[in-house]
């Protein structure tokens, strides 16, 4: 029997995809912070002006407090990068890969930006300060560490999104302290203008995120995953976040008739395959509606499982919503 691993191992397999071994003003939400991740509210299109200051309690309330507007922004993870490419800037380093997407920097603009080595578990710091950062922006469960090392010479913001409301919220944090308010204002209203034409006519077809790099797999839950806080808007998402230790069988996903599976594969390079070829090898898996019927999609994983911003969000949702229909 396969299960899914906890959230703590996705954080390591998303970490470990991009880590060591590879290199590589508040919110405007309608809900609040334990409705978030349901799907019963219509997405408001309205955006809320943002106003630009240097100091803010940001969307999950932590408090920054800047100097001056930031010039010198340091990404250590990927909503970084989504947010900052949203608002017409580019970060002076990065240990990101989603910056070479086509609909980002793309792969040529994306080499002129400086990669902070170490990974993305351990970015050195002297690599970061080197840099001279106004801002160094990371993601808290994972960097949060680092804030006494950079204490003095940088500021550190640590963000730690979950749903899409957050993400939103991040992107007009951002704009606020980086006076890109008009263009924080027109990315959050094109993302949620998507978003609500999307939820009109939502698919009645059952669908699923998984994640992962062999056999233990994980499933991505609107409560946790961003990317996953889309689907109970635009589909049949039956999944539910089972705590740090819940985990998910392939036998409870076959009895749920999934139609479309979106995979994730969170691996070291190609040459160790797609996640949805190495569970093919169980005999399971054949047995899902999805695989049965050639509706299982690989996606890429910088968008889906790491993006995170409403740039990114965006192709989530062009994606799925045409495998939806």
């Amino acid at each position: 029997m396969l299960r899914s691993p906890s959230r703590f191992v996705r954080n390591w397999l998303t970490a470990a995809a991009v880590g060591s071994l590879l290199v590589g003003c508040g919110s405007s939400s309608e809900e609040s912070a334990n409705d978030k991740a349901r799907p019963a509210a219509k997405t408001e299109v309205t955006v809320e002006p943002i106003k630009a200051s240097t100091e803010l309690t940001d969307t999950n309330g932590v408090r920054i407090s800047l100097e001056k507007k930031p010039e010198r922004i340091v990404c250590l993870f990927a909503l970084c990068d989504d947010i900052l490419t949203e608002l017409g800037i580019v970060p002076t380093a990065t240990n990101s890969a989603v910056l070479a997407h086509p609909d980002f920097l793309g792969e040529e603009k994306a080499k002129e930006v400086d990669i902070i080595p170490g990974g993305f578990i351990a970015p050195e710091v002297e690599a970061i300060l080197s840099h001279k950062p106004d801002l160094v922006i990371g993601l808290g469960d994972t960097h949060g560490k680092l804030a006494p090392a950079l204490k003095g010479a940088t500021t550190f913001w640590a963000m730690q999104p979950e749903t899409w409301q957050d993400s939103v919220g991040y992107l007009r944090d951002t704009a606020a302290l980086t006076g890109r308010t008009a263009q924080g204002e027109k990315a959050e209203r094109a993302f949620r203008v998507k978003l609500a034409e999307a939820e009109k006519t939502p698919s009645d077809r059952t669908a699923l995120i998984i994640y992962g790099s062999d056999e233990n797999f994980g499933v991505a839950t609107p409560e946790g995953d961003v990317a996953a806080s889309l689907f109970p808007k635009i589909a049949d998402y039956p999944w539910k976040s089972r705590g740090v230790e819940g985990s998910y069988s392939l036998e409870e996903i076959l009895a749920k008739d999934v139609d479309v599976l979106f995979v994730e594969t969170l691996s070291f390079g190609d040459a160790e395959g797609k996640l949805s070829e190495k569970l093919a090898a169980n005999p399971l898996w054949s047995k899902i509606p999805a695989v049965k019927n050639g509706d299982v999609h690989e996606v890429d994983p910088e968008v889906w499982a790491k993006g995170r911003g409403t740039r990114s969000l965006g192709l989530v949702l062009d994606e799925a919503t045409a495998a939806l229909r």
